[in-house]
């Protein structure tokens, strides 16, 4: 398994860097959990807007471990709870998810004065990307 290479990185931003719909699976009592989420991907992660007190955002506290998959990838990492959308630390990455998800973000189906309205980040640790009949086995650690 490789480091993310220039070129891997390149079709990741490209598949990935806008609003995109991935499956997360996630696990609680040895049972598995699979949704679909919309997501961006930015320096190694993906980043999902969701509700704090979801079953996945629950998931996510009892074991952080997650699977992820999209379009001809697929990759484990780490959930995250960046905690409250609206919070000073996370400003740059909201404004991002503004932009990038501005077909939807303001449809009513979000609350912005909710505090358990919340960003999670994936932090991948390894994934195979397929592109062209290319390959890439990818640590995103190193």
């Amino acid at each position: 398994m490789e480091k993310l290479s220039k070129e891997a990185e390149e079709i990741m931003l490209e598949r990935f860097g806008k609003d995109n719909i991935i499956s997360l699976a996630t696990t609680t009592d040895n049972k598995p959990y699979v949704r679909s989420v919309n997501s961006f991907y930015e320096n190694g992660s993906f980043y999902v807007l969701t509700y704090g007190l979801s079953n996945k955002m629950k998931q996510i506290a009892e074991n952080p471990n997650v699977a992820i998959s999209g379009d001809w990838f697929t990759a484990s990492g780490k959930g995250i709870n960046l905690g409250y959308f609206g919070k000073k630390e996370n400003e740059i990455i909201a404004n991002k998810m503004k932009c990038i998800f501005s077909e939807w973000i303001d449809n009513g189906h979000n609350n912005f004065e909710d505090e358990n309205t919340c960003i999670l980040q994936i932090t991948l640790t390894d994934g195979v990307l397929f592109s062209h009949g290319t390959r890439y086995e990818i640590d995103f650690t190193k």
